[in-house]
């Protein structure tokens, strides 16, 4: 009887995990579906309207490359501080170099 109970528990799992593949598998598919939907009518609108056709632009912001190396620019400036002619931190503790005149 122990062993009737554990085999029928063992095969309802692997019907619960199969059902659950398949919902989970079945969502991905209707999203894509979903989005191959929307790309499909933009590309009708696009054709309708005589516009050129920008994959996904509408969903997108534009991406300027420059925009991102200007504000790690910027960020990075705080941390630096205008040093010409001194000293940096902890250079009086250095005892094995001679010091020279900087450029």
């Amino acid at each position: 009887m122990n062993q009737i109970v554990t085999t029928c528990l063992r095969w309802l799992l692997r019907a619960l995990l199969l059902v659950m593949g398949l919902v989970f598998f079945v969502s991905l598919l209707a999203a894509a579906m979903v989005l191959a939907l929307a790309w499909a009518l933009c590309a009708l609108w696009a054709r309708l309207t005589g516009r050129p056709m920008s994959p996904w632009g509408r969903f997108m912001g534009r991406v300027d490359p420059r925009t991102g190396f200007h504000a790690a620019f910027r960020s990075g400036a705080r941390w630096t501080t205008p040093r010409r002619g001194g000293n940096l931190p902890g250079a009086d503790e250095v005892t094995d170099v001679e010091p020279r005149d900087m450029r």
